[in-house]
Parts: C-alpha cells; structure tokens; sequence
C-alpha cells in the first residue's frame, strides 16, 4: 500500500484466534438459552469462513504508517499514519484470557467514534502482540523526535529512452515553451 520500507510484519495464530471466534460466538448464544437451537448452524459457517477470513488479514508497520488489511465480503485496507497514533490499547478479555488471545486497538488524533468503537483499527490474534504494540509506539516516538525520518522509496531511474523517444518529448517540451510564450504575450 505504501513505498515505506517495512519494520514488522504481524504474524497470525491462527488456532487460536479460529478457537476464539468459535467460543465467542458459543457461550453468547448459551447465555442467552433462545439462541442455543442455532449454535451448530453458527459453527458450522464460522468454521466455513475463517480461514478465507485469515488468509486476507494482514496488518503491518513501516516506518511511516500502520497498515491493515482485511475483511472477506466488505475488504477493508487501512493506513494509519504514525504520527496521527495517539494510543494503541493492550486487551483480553475473559474469554481471550481463556485461550490465550490478545488484541490492540489503535486510537488516533480526530477520530469519531463510530459503529467498531471508534477504533481504526482493531487486531486480535498476533503473536507477541505485546511486542508489536511496543514497535508501533517505538517507531512513533522516533517520528515525533525527529530521530527517524525516512522518505518514500526512490523511483526507478528509467532508462535512456530511443531516439524516437527522445525527439518526441523534445517536441513536446518545444510546444510547451511556445505556449507559454502565447500566454504571456497575450496577459
């Protein structure tokens, strides 16, 4: 999505998190005791889709920005610029803690609270979670102190064009001065 180099790049666990949206789902429905005739149909398509869900997830820091991508029927790609990052918040929940997930949110300056919590983005399942939060306030805090101050990745020098080439930008560029020399004489 960006020509910034790449810092870290989060790596899923998928059992867990596969374990975590077949339990999350399961004692809600449990709970509620009306729900528990259409548990099995929810298994049944949970198991279906995750991972088609997992393949399409992937979230990544670069030197400049936070990028997240994911979604299976309405995809969704994410830049979150670093220097926008005003918290990334550490969860887990009771059920989380029960199989060993954990989640972080990144809040940023402006941002309206909307139908996900507000959140930009939203990320359960990495492993060492806790570790990439830190490289994201790290690399955050390197921007804000003027310590790290990358540029975008230089393009491509293109190569000596053809002679055709050449002649025809030059008559392009020839054209151009023309035209100029028009507007300025006629203002």
């Amino acid at each position: 999505m960006s020509d910034y180099p790449i810092l870290r790049t989060a790596e899923f666990n998928r059992k867990k998190i596969k374990a975590y949206w077949l339990w999350l789902p399961t004692i809600i429905m449990a709970c509620t005791v009306v729900l528990i005739p259409i548990i099995p149909v929810v298994l049944l398509i949970t198991i279906l889709v995750v991972d088609k869900y997992l393949d399409r997830l992937s979230c990544e820091l670069s030197t400049r920005t936070v990028e997240v991508r994911k979604g299976l029927l309405n995809r969704v790609e994410s830049t979150v610029p670093l220097e926008k990052i005003t918290d990334v918040q550490f969860y887990q929940g009771p059920i989380m803690r029960m199989i060993g997930v954990e989640g972080f949110r990144v809040e940023t300056a402006g941002q309206s609270s909307g139908a996900a919590g507000g959140f930009l983005v939203n990320m359960i399942g990495i492993e060492d979670t806790r570790g990439f939060r830190q490289a994201i306030l790290t690399q955050r805090d390197k921007l804000a102190n003027g310590e790290d101050t990358p540029t975008r990745a230089a393009p491509a020098t293109p190569a000596a064009g053809s002679p055709d080439q050449l002649a025809t930008l030059k008559t392009i560029s020839d054209t151009l001065l023309r035209i100029e020399q028009k507007l300025d004489q006629s203002s």
